[in-house]
């Protein structure tokens, strides 16, 4: 029959599966393959890096070593090239802060105060605002409190409103946060407005700062006390109860040297602790950026850390504190 056309055997199925498939008519497609991948048996385990609950990511060979970054082999047979970790900071990544790790809880210690029962010195570093320098706006400080490692300890912010702080500057009534590396307020320090307008020795004109840790539980205050020559204060309990003193320089404006705060006892023989304002060069001069460094003794009680800490921010406001200048016109 001339109107058939001649048909080829047909082939059984697995030999049609060991065949070749025709390519693809298309320039650019792949040709297609068929696969002869016979499994092997299995290699040895390799322990998952820390963070990865199961195994490696796929694409991956083994770990490297914590720490460090791949290495580069250059052409010529040189040295590779090792990148450490933390000293090429990219732009596009903020910058970590590094926390003091938080202690247990101790009893008949009010929360968040278990760091500074580890501590016998702290730092007090001041924000530097260079907008407020500019614009003569002043503008709510805040500090960072760090160990001696350079471990974050607290964060104080100031909350004063706008009007409060351009208007009284320095003498301005505040409230400082104290918050923890968890972001809980765990302290408040007050200021009340004081006048000074009218003689210095009377109490009414006298600056005063509230503790309260947690908020709204007062511990203490800082009391000044009037004297001619040099600054001084009285730390007091919730009772009001004088337990300390503090007692400055002469001259708290001395160019090119720290300013001591000597905390000592009632009769004053006995010498606790110290808060010193360091020189920081030409910030102290002409900017608004204070640095303190706070010492007590390690095995203090540690509400009695919290009022010398407080004391700090009150002689700050009082003695460093520098309003930018407003314009003449």
């Amino acid at each position: 029959m001339s109107g058939v056309i001649p048909t080829a055997p047909e082939q059984p199925a697995d030999e049609k599966d060991n065949q070749i498939k025709s390519p693809d008519r298309r320039p650019d497609a792949p040709p297609d393959y068929n696969s002869h991948f016979v499994p092997g048996p299995p290699g040895p385990a390799v322990p998952a890096p820390a963070g990865y609950a199961g195994g490696l990511p796929m694409g991956y060979n083994s770990p490297q070593q914590p720490g460090t970054f791949f290495s580069y082999q250059p052409a010529g047979g040189a040295h590779p090239i090792q990148y450490q970790p933390g000293k090429y900071h990219m732009s596009n990544q903020p910058v970590s802060v590094t926390w003091m790790p938080g202690p247990p809880p101790i009893p008949n210690c009010p929360p968040g105060l278990e760091y500074l029962t580890q501590l016998d010195t702290i730092h007090v570093l001041q924000h530097f605002e260079p907008l407020e320098m500019i614009t003569s706006f002043e503008t709510n400080n805040g500090y960072d409190i760090k160990n001696n490692l350079d471990q974050m300890v607290y964060i104080v912010n100031e909350d004063t409103d706008d009007f409060t702080r351009n208007a009284y500057r320095t003498l301005r009534p505040f409230v400082l946060r104290v918050t923890d590396c968890m972001g809980r307020e765990i302290m408040t320090m007050q200021r009340p407005f004081r006048c000074t307008c009218c003689c210095f020795c009377c109490p009414s004109t006298r600056q005063e700062l509230e503790v309260q840790c947690p908020p709204g539980v007062t511990i203490g205050f800082v009391a000044e006390h009037w004297n001619l020559c040099r600054a001084v204060y009285s730390i007091q309990n919730e009772k009001k109860e004088n337990v300390m003193r503090v007692r400055g320089p002469c001259s708290t404006y001395g160019c090119g040297s720290d300013s001591v705060f000597e905390v000592k006892s009632l009769d004053g023989v006995s010498n606790i602790g110290s808060i010193i304002r360091k020189w920081n060069g030409l910030l102290s001069a002409m900017g608004d950026a204070d640095q303190f460094e706070i010492h007590f003794p390690l095995d203090m009680d540690v509400k009695m850390k919290a009022m010398i800490f407080g004391a700090c921010f009150l002689i700050d406001f009082m003695y460093f504190e520098r309003s930018p200048r407003r314009s003449s016109r």
